[in-house]
C-alpha cells in the first residue's frame, strides 16, 4: 500500500540517536552510527521523531510501504519492558523488593552528634510479606522481628534492637495476615542464631508475638530468644 511514511536522509544523520530515543513504536535503529527505519511495519507516520532531530535528516515521503501493524508494536514494547526489568532486577518482580545485604561495621560507635544517626539495617527487603525465606543474609544472623510501629515509639531502635542483626518487620493487624507459615521457614531453613521479639504494648500486636512464638516451636529448634515490649509513648516494659 502507499502511504505516509519517514524517510532519513543518511546523508544528514549526525548519528545522535534522538530519533531512536523519540520513536515510541520501535521502527528505527542506530545501525553503525546513523538512524535507519529498520521496521518500516512499525512506523505509523505521525513523525514524533522530526523534532527531535537536529539536523534536518529526517522527513516524510508517501512511498510503497508495509501496512503500520499496531499489535507487532505493542508486542514488541511488551517484550522490550520484559527484557529490560530482567537486566535492571535480576530477581525479578518488584524493584521495590529486590533482595540486598548492607554491610555496617557494628564495632563502631554511634554519632554523639544530634542529627548524625547511623542506621543499622542489614539488608532489604524488611516486610515480612516481602522478605524470602532463605537469603545469604540469614546465615548464622541474630533475627529481630520487630512490630512496624516500634521504630516509631522507641527512639533509639537502631543501636538498642536492630544493631548486629537481620531485622523483619509486619503489623498483623493491617497485613491481616497470620506469619506463623513465614516465619517456621525462616527459622527452620536458616541457621539463625537467636531471636528478638519487639512488639507493642497494644493488644492487636500480640499476634506477631503469638507468631513468632509459634514458629520458634514449630521450627524444631532450640533458639534463644526473648519479647521485648515498648509503650506508646516509647518505654521498654518489660
Amino acid at each position: 500500500m502507499v502511504r505516509k511514511i519517514i524517510r532519513i536522509n543518511e546523508d544528514k544523520c549526525n548519528g545522535c540517536g534522538l530519533c531512536a530515543s523519540a520513536c515510541h513504536e520501535g521502527a528505527i535503529d542506530m545501525v553503525n552510527g546513523k538512524a535507519k527505519l529498520v521496521r518500516e511495519n512499525f512506523c505509523d507516520g505521525f513523525g514524533d521523531c522530526l523534532p527531535g532531530c537536529p539536523t534536518g535528516a529526517i522527513s516524510f515521503e508517501e512511498r510503497e510501504a508495509p501496512e503500520y501493524d499496531e499489535s507487532a508494536v505493542k508486542k514488541a514494547q511488551e517484550e522490550k519492558k520484559m527484557e529490560e526489568m530482567k537486566h535492571e532486577h535480576p530477581a525479578g518482580g518488584c524493584p521495590g523488593s529486590r533482595m540486598m545485604q548492607f554491610t555496617h561495621s557494628d564495632e563502631a560507635p554511634a554519632p554523639a552528634v544530634v542529627g548524625k544517626s547511623v542506621s543499622r539495617l542489614a539488608q532489604w527487603p524488611c516486610q515480612i510479606k516481602l522478605v524470602p525465606t532463605q537469603a545469604p543474609f540469614f546465615d548464622g544472623a541474630k533475627l529481630l522481628i520487630a512490630a512496624d510501629c516500634t521504630a516509631y515509639a522507641y527512639a533509639n531502635m537502631h543501636e538498642d534492637f536492630m544493631r548486629g542483626k537481620v531485622t523483619i518487620i509486619g503489623c498483623p493487624k493491617l497485613d491481616d495476615v497470620d506469619y506463623t507459615e513465614k516465619l517456621t521457614a525462616i527459622i527452620r531453613d536458616n541457621e539463625i542464631q537467636s531471636v528478638t521479639i519487639v512488639r507493642m504494648e497494644v493488644p492487636c500486636c500480640g499476634g506477631l508475638q503469638r507468631a513468632a512464638q509459634n514458629a520458634l516451636q514449630t521450627s524444631g529448634k532450640f533458639i534463644p530468644w526473648q519479647v521485648v515490649t515498648i509503650s506508646r509513648d516509647g518505654r521498654i516494659l518489660d
